[in-house]
């Protein structure tokens, strides 16, 4: 069942109709291995509307990290219609500590199930060291970074990945917007990665 935006809207409270409709779902869907870092992500639009594009490719989790905002928020919530309320999210202090602390559940939950799939950790960057976004070899489990509107994923983050993308940019515009930008690659890996 899909619910529109009316629907998600009113079930901010868990007691009404729509809200325990919400619960329901969250607890019958079937999340991928898709991890979203937000590296100190101020606007808090985008904040809401990358919970919206976690819930479109049903990420695992996101991780708020820095001077994140976290929800409640009204304008996170307002952008979301919601969604913060579907998915999973948990705040960190930094970046590297949330990809350090992901990495570790990962291996720990691989080995469990007797796994043997590395969490792929790629952030979402401008860098000298980053290729077209289209050419990596995505695989799951798979951790998506985006960072800062102005000064980008961290140079300690960077210095961590196992890959830096970027997006081919045509016109006299420098850069894409990060809720943007992690949307196209995020519907790259779901198109390469999801049966």
């Amino acid at each position: 069942m899909k619910l529109n935006a009316k629907q998600l809207r009113k079930g901010q409270n868990s007691n009404s109709p729509s809200g325990a409709r919400i619960q329901k779902l969250k607890l019958k869907i079937k999340r991928n291995d898709i991890y979203i870092v937000l590296d100190d992500v101020l606007d808090t639009y985008n904040i809401g509307s990358i919970f919206r594009l976690a819930d479109a490719v049903a990420a695992k989790k996101v991780y708020l990290c820095g001077g994140t905002e976290i929800p409640p928020n009204h304008r996170i919530k307002k952008a979301s219609i919601n969604t913060t309320e579907v998915v999973e999210w948990e705040y960190c202090e930094s970046a590297v500590a949330a990809i350090t602390k992901l990495t570790s559940e990962v291996k720990k939950m691989q080995l469990h199930l007797g796994g043997v799939k590395p969490l792929q950790v790629i952030a979402i960057e401008q860098d000298k060291r980053s290729i077209q976004y289209n050419q990596f070899g995505y695989t799951l489990p798979i951790c998506l970074i985006v960072g800062n509107e102005t000064t980008g994923v961290s140079k300690e983050v960077l210095d961590m990945v196992d890959g830096i993308v970027e997006l081919p940019m045509f016109g006299v515009n420098k850069s894409l917007n990060v809720m943007v930008s992690l949307g196209i690659v995020s519907y790259e890996v779901a198109s390469k990665c999801l049966p």
